[in-house]
Formats: C-alpha cells, sequence, structure tokens
C-alpha cells in the first residue's frame, strides 16, 4: 500500500465524499453545449479516490456499481442514477436535500450557478470560473506568466469581429469559440473555407504538436496548490479522447515544465478567488516548447485516470499507469445483459495480459452511436498497449455477432 496523496484531503476536507454528476449542466453554463442525456456524468463516479455517495443524472447498471467497488476497494458505496434524464441535476437535488447531507464533502463536475444554489462556492469563484474557462481569459493570464517560465511559449491569438479578417491569415491556423469543452468549438482550419459566423471567434496561431500534455491540481480552502500529477493526453483533431497517467508518461524534462507553469497558474487562480480543481492542457511543439491551450477549472477527464490509479496504489503499492478512454466505440448496440457479458470478458482477457480493466461509461452501450468509456491500469506502458489492442479487436468484433 502506498500514502494517501495530500490533494486528496485538500479536495475532500478529510469529509465523506459526495460525487455528484453535472457535466452537462456545467457545460451548458460555461461552455455553450446544451444540456440533455449526460453520459460524461458518469465520470463523476471517480471524482475522489473513495466516494461515500455518487449521484448522477442517468440510470446506471448495478453490476457496474459493484464491479467499480470490487476493484477501487471501495465497499458499500450507494450510487442514486436517474435523478435528471435531461442533465439538469442541480434542480433535481433541490428536491432531493438527503443526497448533499450536511458534513459531507459534495464534489460537483463543475461550480455551475445552478449547483450554487445547492451548495454555495466560496466568493469569487463563480466569476473565476467565468473568466478564465474562457480562452480568451486563460491565454492573457498564460500571456502574463510565460516570461518566467523557460520552455513555455505562447501561440498568438486574438478576437476577429468580421470574415474579412482571415484574409491573408496563413493556414493552417485555429478558430476557437470563447467557451467549449473536450475539443468542441475548436476548428483547425487548412483547405477547407473557415465557417460562415466567425464574428466573437478567436483566431490563434497553429501549433504543430507532437504530444499534448496536462497537470491537474487540487486548490485547498487555505489557498495551497496541491499538484495531482501530469498525463499524456490521447487528442483525435481538436477532441479529447483520453489520457495515460502514471510514472514516465511524460519525458521528465516536459513533465517539470508542465507541471511548474501549471502550479504558477494555480497561485494565480488564488489571488483571483478560486478554490477547487483544476487543469491546464498543453500542445509540445516540435522545437520542445510547451504551449498552453487552456485552463478548466472543473473536473476533467484525466481526473478518473488520477483518481483511479491512487485507489489502485493504496490497494497494491505504488507505480500504476493507468489509461483512460472515454468513447471506445462498440461494434453493436447491447443491452445491459450482453453488456455486462462483454464487460465480463473484456476483464478476463486484460488479466491475462497483466491488466486491469475498469469501466467508466456504461450507459451508451445502446445508443444508436454506441459506445464504451474504459480505464486499464497496468505496470507497464507495453501491458496497457496490449491491453488496449484487445479491447479494440473485441469491441469491434461484435458486429460479426449479429452479422
Amino acid at each position: 500500500m502506498s500514502a494517501e496523496p495530500s490533494w486528496v484531503r485538500a479536495w475532500t476536507g478529510g469529509l465523506p465524499a459526495v460525487h455528484v454528476g453535472n457535466a452537462a449542466e456545467f457545460n451548458a453554463a460555461f461552455g455553450g453545449i446544451p444540456a440533455g442525456r449526460d453520459h460524461y456524468s458518469c465520470l463523476a463516479a471517480f471524482a475522489s479516490p473513495r466516494p461515500a455517495l455518487v449521484v448522477l443524472p442517468l440510470p446506471v447498471p448495478e453490476w457496474w456499481v459493484r464491479h467499480l467497488a470490487g476493484t477501487l476497494g471501495w465497499g458499500e458505496v450507494p450510487v442514486r442514477g436517474g435523478i435528471a434524464a435531461d442533465g439538469q441535476v442541480s434542480a433535481a437535488l433541490a428536491g432531493l436535500p438527503e443526497l448533499v447531507p450536511p458534513g459531507t464533502a459534495v464534489l460537483s463536475w463543475g461550480r455551475s450557478p445552478a449547483f450554487d444554489r445547492i451548495r454555495p462556492a466560496p466568493a469569487g469563484v463563480l466569476e473565476c470560473v467565468r473568466r478564465f474557462e474562457s480562452k480568451r481569459g486563460s491565454h492573457e493570464l498564460f500571456r502574463e506568466l510565460a516570461p518566467g517560465h523557460r520552455g513555455i511559449r505562447i501561440a498568438a491569438q486574438r478576437r476577429i469581429a468580421a470574415r474579412r479578417e482571415l484574409r491573408g491569415a496563413a493556414r493552417p491556423y485555429v478558430l476557437k469559440k470563447e467557451y467549449g469543452v473536450g475539443g468542441t468549438g475548436t476548428q483547425v482550419v487548412t483547405t477547407s473555407p473557415p465557417p460562415r459566423r466567425v464574428r466573437g471567434l478567436l483566431l490563434e496561431e497553429y501549433i504543430a504538436g507532437v504530444a499534448d500534455p496536462t497537470f491537474d491540481a487540487v486548490i485547498a480552502a487555505d489557498g495551497q496548490v496541491h499538484p495531482v500529477g501530469t498525463g499524456a493526453m490521447a487528442i483525435d483533431g481538436t477532441r479529447y479522447q483520453g489520457v495515460t497517467v502514471g510514472p514516465g508518461t511524460l519525458p521528465a524534462g516536459q513533465a517539470r515544465t508542465a507541471a511548474a507553469f501549471g502550479a504558477d497558474v494555480g497561485a494565480a487562480l488564488v489571488r483571483h478567488g478560486y478554490r477547487g480543481w483544476y487543469d491546464v492542457d498543453y500542445v509540445a511543439d516540435r522545437a520542445g516548447s510547451l504551449v498552453p491551450t487552456e485552463i478548466n477549472l472543473r473536473l476533467t477527464g484525466p481526473c478518473a485516470a488520477f483518481t483511479i490509479q491512487t485507489a489502485l496504489d493504496g490497494l497494491h503499492g505504488a507505480g500504476h499507469l493507468v489509461r483512460t478512454l472515454d468513447c471506445l466505440p462498440l461494434g453493436a448496440r447491447l443491452p445491459p445483459a450482453a453488456l455486462r457479458e462483454h464487460v465480463t470478458r473484456l476483464a478476463a482477457r486484460c488479466r491475462e495480459l497483466g491488466a486491469i480493466l475498469l469501466v467508466t461509461i456504461p450507459t451508451a452501450a445502446f445508443d444508436p452511436f454506441p459506445y464504451l468509456g474504459i480505464a486499464l491500469a497496468a505496470r507497464t506502458i507495453g501491458e496497457l498497449d496490449e491491453a488496449e489492442r484487445a479491447v479494440r479487436n473485441a469491441n469491434e468484433a461484435l458486429g460479426a455477432m449479429f452479422v
């Protein structure tokens, strides 16, 4: 077993933790994405290494809860799913005060105005979220901090008011909405024409990246910044797909640069009044510099990888690598019983390869375009790679069963 890292107490305050999956609600408030059916909120089950209660908008299968609890050593953890099919979790919680009792740390996916009516944030937090979830606001902070950091480069960025301002812009370039999550609202313009409506978008220098590092940390109630870790994100175009965290997942120099700048960002957020989880995402360019791209003042996909790693390290000793894959296509739509059988086979095959498999998103398996979210844990990158190949192959093979 390994000692619990300091960020866990900083995040939970040492209290039993209620995990609240309000991702769609947060995104609608700060990311411009309409609330609705919200599979991604399942990741809130991993908001800390050991929940006392998990509250999710969609119904989740009982086998999934047992699967997580048994693998991560949770014990008996109540999971209340299905409270808000439309994603409006805070409105539902207003009528269910027993789910957010006094004396608990209520860890929401993000601090939305609606959630603030359930558990008010410290003064200044919502204002800080609004300011620095903005791609323009985060860029201004990056420019302010960068001179103190070797190895950090800032991409040129400006706001545009009319399409004619794009004439003569060197391609490729990037167009970004000011708010957006997971790569939504971001377009790399190469040979294709830009969107017709560009007023208010951000025009940003394109960085030919060789890697996509991330840094996560927690700002405690007393304003101390507690680093959680660095990881290597998987990005498809502009869309976030998952992350790998653990020893050696980034080159040592890259990890130090990401962590040092990320901690400095945290210190600046403290001065602006923020408390809670945040991360800083980067692109590593071909010259070896890191270019910070955004700040997320909320839980993120990598949060699940870090909390799973911490739980497994606590059970089995330090040194786990964890890879999350949030949207692995399934070759066929699977009803609940068939999904459970499929996951059982996947877990057994991964064990043969030296890896642990966890399902992170089980609710999209019967969607019109079905997928599964998973996490893999192992002691080596080679074991992770083999397990990932096995899972992808098994998912694709499902289609042959129904031909």
